[in-house]
């Protein structure tokens, strides 16, 4: 394995000193799954042009008028990448999961043909750090990342959990009792509880930024980032009563 990505580095080198067009618009998705199919679906609707590949001919039929461009091709045959000319896209991900050989080699063969920004779907941690290892810049855990966020949901008080690193997370929760009745520059929240409130949202009102001068009522969600179990710890604060008339 290790003289296997020296080699690769070699390549990337070479390829990387060549000229070759690309365009910022374009992306490519191998794999047409659930997860490459939701995914291309959703970046056609922003607007993207997408070129689908999957190994599949009666995958490639079906979403056919869905999709920018499709192609009906082996991904772990770089030959055939080549040919789909996909040395002209900057970014490109590989939705493969099934077949874990095929999604390594896939990633393998963009990362031979220079392609600048690759995404990578893992199904295991140990499969995550394969694909980082041959040269994916960004690995995805979906698996992984929902089970995290739905046991936070689960198991709290929170109304949505949103981690952006291995400690580092973003929550949203009804306000707790602690931060009702005063702005929040005088609440002390961050220095009592590590935590941040950066949004809020009134009943029947859209979310909006929070200010220092920001006074949050009962019934309000807030939006809150900060330190994993800090934010886990804020959340289960009891929530401000109700205003009763």
């Amino acid at each position: 394995m290790a003289d296997y990505l020296k080699t690769l580095r070699r390549r990337r080198r070479h390829r990387a000193e060549e000229p070759r067009p690309v365009s910022d618009s374009k992306v490519a998705v191998l794999g047409l799954g659930r997860f490459g199919h939701s995914l291309a679906l959703e970046l056609v609707r922003r607007g993207w042009d997408v070129l689908g590949i999957d190994v599949d001919p009666a995958v490639v039929q079906k979403v056919g008028d869905e999709l920018t461009h499709v192609a009906a091709a082996d991904c772990t045959d770089a030959q055939a990448l080549e040919q789909l000319g996909i040395r002209q896209f900057t970014r490109a991900v590989v939705g493969i999961s099934t077949d874990l050989e095929a999604s390594i080699l896939s990633t393998s063969n963009l990362v031979e043909a220079g392609v600048p920004n690759i995404w990578a779907r893992g199904t295991t941690r140990q499969h995550g750090l394969i694909l980082e290892r041959v040269g994916a810049h960004h690995v995805v855990l979906p698996e992984h990342e929902m089970g995290e966020r739905v046991a936070h949901l689960v198991t709290g008080r929170m109304l949505d959990f949103i981690a952006f690193d291995s400690d580092y997370a973003l929550i949203k929760t009804l306000a707790p009792a602690v931060v009702g009745g005063v702005p929040l520059g005088e609440s002390r929240v961050r220095s009592r509880y590590g935590v941040t409130v950066v949004g809020i949202k009134r009943p029947g009102a859209d979310f909006t930024y929070a200010t220092a001068e920001t006074v949050v009522h009962p019934g309000d969600v807030i939006v809150v980032t900060g330190r994993t179990r800090a934010v886990e710890t804020f959340a289960e604060l009891e929530p401000a009563a109700p205003v009763r008339g």
